[in-house]
């Protein structure tokens, strides 16, 4: 088996090196776009804060919200209009971008606007989807689905290679353990790794409790903090943490997402914690 600081695959994303023994990377921004204006002002704001910090990042804001569990649900401005505003932030603020895909037909104008194609966990085995992703030749990142071992990714590996791309990142984010309740095995970071592609902590949705609050999912904020101390401990090369403004009054998954000004002293740690890992 190999130690937990084994160097992983260097992914080029923009101006970013992910993996391959380079410092730890952030993909980081609201649950879905709210509105053209609260995804630039958000946008503005983590890019001083991550600035600060001196840690790499990646926006992150989803166009739709297909997989929620009530019908009524806050989905977002949809494909088109979702892809103009995730284009205005990027060339304004010079950030490289990431959003899900659902769909195959959401593919190709997708890959037309973000840095990273990102495959949600529910839909990690969904193949058409995964193989058309791979064939735009963007990095990709799938999300370990729920039910999922991490042995069972490299499937999902080998799909996306077998269309000749290698640029795959592959996200830990917990595991289904009894009703609305979701359990991380920091043993994932370390056997994901085994497949040679950098690995990402889903610091946020690890802490979310699916559909628990009936309509909506509920989440446990309070402990994203030692979560993500931990995975950083035990080795990784990017950490995924949606963050808000003010997240209590989000549309969508307001009770495990950060608020901004949380964000630099939990920065401060993650740096620190890594730096020890690069030593």
């Amino acid at each position: 088996m190999t130690s937990p600081a084994a160097q992983t695959r260097e992914i080029k994303i923009g101006p970013l090196t992910i993996g391959g023994g380079n410092p730890i990377a952030i993909i980081a921004g609201p649950c879905v776009i709210e509105s053209e204006k609260h995804a630039l002002k958000t946008a503005e704001q983590l890019k001083r804060i991550f600035a600060d910090a001196e840690i790499p990042f990646i926006f992150k804001s989803s166009y739709d919200k297909a997989n929620r569990s009530s019908i009524k649900s806050f989905r977002g401005p949809g494909l088109k209009e979702g892809l103009r505003i995730l284009h205005k932030v990027k060339e304004e603020f010079d950030l490289p971008i990431l959003s899900d895909i659902h769909k195959e037909e959401e593919v190709d104008p997708a890959a037309a606007v973000l840095d990273v194609l990102q495959i949600p966990a529910f839909l990690c085995r969904q193949t058409d989807l995964v193989v058309k992703a791979a064939k735009t030749g963007k990095p990709v990142n799938v999300k370990k689905g729920q039910f999922l071992a991490p042995w069972d990714m490299k499937n999902v590996v080998d799909k996306i290679k077998e269309c000749g791309n290698e640029d795959i990142m592959l996200t830990e984010r917990g595991f289904m353990f009894g009703y609305n309740n979701m359990v991380v095995d920091m043993r994932s970071l370390v056997l994901m790794r085994e497949f040679g592609y950098p690995v990402v902590f889903d610091c946020t949705h690890s802490m979310q409790l699916p559909g628990g609050q009936g309509t909506t999912s509920g989440g446990q904020r309070e402990l994203v903090p030692h979560l993500t101390r931990g995975a950083v401990a035990v080795g990784c090369d990017m950490l995924f943490m949606e963050a808000h403004p003010d997240p209590d009054n989000a549309p969508s998954d307001g009770p495990n997402m950060l608020k901004l000004d949380t964000l630099p002293a939990l920065l401060k740690q993650i740096k620190d914690l890594d730096q020890l890992r690069l030593k």
